[in-house]
Order: C-alpha cells, then structure tokens, then sequence
C-alpha cells in the first residue's frame, strides 16, 4: 500500500499534479485565517462557542463554518468559501433541463460551454453578493439568522456592510478561480476537493474534544463518556462510512446491447457489443441533505421575523423547528425523500435515454425500444431512489440522534458520524483516488488498491 503511494511521486505529470494540488489548497487554507477587519475576535468567539455548545444548532451559519474549513468561526477573507460557487452550479444544473438556452449551451462543444461557464461565474458573483450582505448584517445582529448573542462588531453601519461584502466576495471568487485551476492543472474536481480538505481540517478538532470528555470529563466526572463508549462510538463510524462507502458506489447495471452496422445501414450478424447503463442508488448524492437543512434553517430564521407572544410561532418553533425532536425529524424526511425523487426527475431523463439507444441501435435485453425502454427505466429508477433516500436518510439524522442522545455527543463530533461530511468526504476521496489509479494504471505501477478493490468496480444492486 506505502509502495503505491510512493509511485504516484514517480510518474513526472503525477507528480507535478500532485506538488499543484497542494500549492492551491495551502493557498485555500491561507484565506480562512486573514479575518475581515471591524469584527471583535473575542465576541466572535463567544458566538460560536455558545453555538457549538447548543449542539450546534447555528443553522446556515453552522454550515459554512463546515465548509469554509472554520473560516466562518475567524469571519475570514475565505469565509463564504466554495459555497457560492456550488450554490450557481446547482441552481444552473436545476434550470438547464427547463430553459432550451442553457441545454443548448451544453450541447454545443467547447463554445457553449464557454457560455455556460460565463454565466455560472456571473452567478457566483451575484450569490456571493447577496450572502456577504447577509453575514456582515448577521454579525451585527446574530439574531437575524436564528443564533442567540449579541453583535460582535466594533462599528457597524453602511461602511461596514459595503467593505465586508467586497472582501468576501472577492475572497470567494479567488477561492472559486483556485478550485479551477485545480480541475485543470491539477488532481481531482477542484470545488469538491475544496470541501472535503476543509471538513477534514475539523476532523483533529473533534478527536481533540472526544478524547477530552472521554480521558479528561470521566477522570474528573464532568462527562458520561467512558473507554466503552469509545469503543462503540469507533464501531459505529467505521459501520457508517462502510455504509456511506456503499451508499455512493452502489448501483444497478442495466445491460445494453448495440446491433454493429455494416455498410448501408444493415445490421450484421453475429455482431452485438454488450455495455451497461449505471443506474445509481444515490442518484442525488448530498443535495437532498443541503436543500432538506436550507429549507429548514431558512423557516427557522423567518420565525425570528414573527410576533414572539403568537402561539402559533411558538407552536412551530418549538415542535417542527426544534432539531432534535421527533416532528423535526419527521418533517427532514419528508423534505430529503421529496427533495431526492425531485432531483432525480429533473436530472434524469429516461425518454431522451430511450431515444438516443434507439437512434444508435441500442436496446435493453427482454424489452422493447422506445416507450416501453423508457417505462423499465423510469419503474426502475424509482425503487432505485427509494431505497437510496431511505440509506441518505438514515446518514442524516444519525449525528442529530447522537448530539440529542443522553451522552450529548457535540455537534463538531458528532457531524462526522454521517450526514453531509461523511458522504462529501467519501464520494471525493473516491473519485480522487480512482483518477490518480488510472495514472498509475497508465504507467505500469500497481495501483492505490490491491487488486483493483473499490476504485475498479462499483458495488452491484
């Protein structure tokens, strides 16, 4: 295995991918420690310190903390991170089966792509705007985005707003230009890489917590958490990233068969080339996860804006926006089961499938072409994605059952117990180490996984 790792710095293109890679995220990391200025550092901290103790309940706040790699915590250049990218290109990936201009776009080779590029760039730029207005006047006022303390601004007004915006929006347009060159010159998806290198970074955090509460809280009775508990709780995340592994490999192979032509448009005997159509048991990946907690985290905020004394907003604040309690959780799964047949709708389009294996002589073994091939196809992808968003689901709310459980595992602990981090993480390292092993495989070198493992096949369903 070391000997694997080892080759990848003996290829010269690897190598110098590899040396590139590390240059830009070091570049990342360097954008989450330069605060923003006119922002009180003790008050800040206080802020998420109290939101780290109230199980992490600081909602879209508590996400971009996670995302931006603690850069939200410092309120940092880097604060807003990749997200405002990512946010453009799921809102473009959304609307693009609907608008016939931007499908067009991807249809049109290298130019259209340009295009689309354009306009996805214009969008970060807009996105970022609007969130750097929303966290310059959240930290003017934290109420504002549901976290209880006060403002940690030394001179809030205009000048403030204006200055922070531009700081954070230009922070993550360099952060989004660095995960570009990282796609291009690099190793790996450049924006998703990003991501799951700045969860990681948590990661020495929350071992340094968990061994405090269970070596330091039980020796001085400050904790319920003993050596017995850490033994479980190693059990139950090597359990759950087995599972999440499983989760994002699995998939049905649907066999297609291609009639080979001769000249003049006959099909010629005998010759029938064999492939499969992957159909993904986690189509949606963690967007059913990301739209379930924004949907929620923004009803949570709209509260804040209602009469207080009203019994009804008490009602909702205190039954299906508590995270944690049993209409919460209710209520999160109905929107992720929503949210993954939603996504699996609009990017999934099995009469176009039908018809291009029509058109190039494909077909699916036992059925026939054309509507029947697309009925097969919608059936099967449907029980498919049920089965998917039951796993996601079970993902998702196990780190809430263990911050709510009677050992009130925290919140910077528990989130890597499943959940959007433990899905990110795995899906990327994945994808990373299977473009690094063709690498490998390319210059005669064995490669990261003995015998091929995980990055040679996906698991069957």
């Amino acid at each position: 295995m070391l000997s694997a790792y080892l080759n990848c710095f003996k290829i010269p293109e690897l190598k110098k991918r590899l040396l590139f890679t590390f240059g830009m995220i070091a570049l990342v990391e360097l954008t989450a420690s330069i605060p923003c200025p006119g922002v009180n550092p003790a008050k800040l901290a206080e802020l998420f310190k109290g939101i780290n103790q109230n199980s992490g309940n600081g909602g879209i706040m508590d996400m971009f903390n996670l995302f931006s790699g603690g850069a939200m915590e410092q309120f940092a250049v880097g604060a807003l991170g990749i997200m405002p990218y990512i946010s453009a290109s799921i809102v473009l990936q959304l609307m693009t089966p609907v608008i016939p201009a931007l499908n067009k776009m991807t249809r049109e080779g290298e130019s259209g792509m340009q295009q689309y590029n354009f306009i996805m760039r214009a969008l970060t730029v807009v996105i970022a705007i609007v969130q750097g207005v929303m966290f310059s006047m959240a930290m003017a006022n934290p109420s504002r985005l549901g976290m209880n303390g006060g403002g940690v601004v030394d001179n809030p007004g205009l000048w403030f707003t204006i200055q922070t915006v531009i700081i954070l929006t230009g922070g993550a347009m360099f952060i989004t230009w660095l995960g570009e060159q990282i796609t291009e010159r690099g190793v790996g998806n450049g924006a998703s890489l990003i991501i799951t290198i700045n969860i990681i970074g948590r990661l020495p955090g929350a071992i340094a917590t968990l061994y405090t509460l269970v070596f330091v809280g039980d020796s001085t009775g400050e904790s319920q958490l003993n050596i017995v508990h850490l033994i479980i709780l190693i059990a139950l995340f090597l359990a759950v990233t087995a599972g999440a592994i499983l989760l994002t490999e699995g998939m049905r192979k649907v066999p297609i068969r291609y009639a080979q032509q001769r000249a003049g448009g006959l099909a010629s005997r005998g010759g029938v080339q064999t492939t499969y159509l992957p159909l993904r048991v986690n189509y949606a990946n963690v967007m059913p996860i990301i739209f379930a907690g924004a949907i929620l985290s923004f009803l949570s905020i709209a509260l804040r804006y209602l009469p207080q004394n009203n019994k009804v907003v008490i009602w909702l604040a205190t039954t299906f926006l508590r995270q944690g309690s049993v209409w919460y959780i209710l209520l999160y799964a109905v929107l992720l089961f929503l949210f993954s047949f939603f996504w699996v709708a609009n990017q999934f389009n099995p009469i176009q499938i039908a018809d291009d294996l029509q058109k190039n002589n494909g077909y699916i073994p036992g059925i026939r072409p054309g509507k029947p091939t697309s009925d097969f196809l919608d059936h099967s992808m449907t029980r498919i994605t049920l089965g998917g968003a039951v796993g996601l689901l079970i993902l998702a709310i196990l780190p809430m059952l263990l911050a709510q459980s009677v050992l009130k595992i925290p919140h910077t602990v528990a989130q890597f117990f499943g959940g959007t981090s433990l899905l990110i993480i795995v899906g990327v390292m994945l994808d990373t180490m299977r473009q690094v092993q063709t690498y490998l495989i390319s210059h005669n070198y064995d490669g990261l996984m003995s015998n091929g493992g995980i990055l040679r096949s996906r698991t069957r369903v």
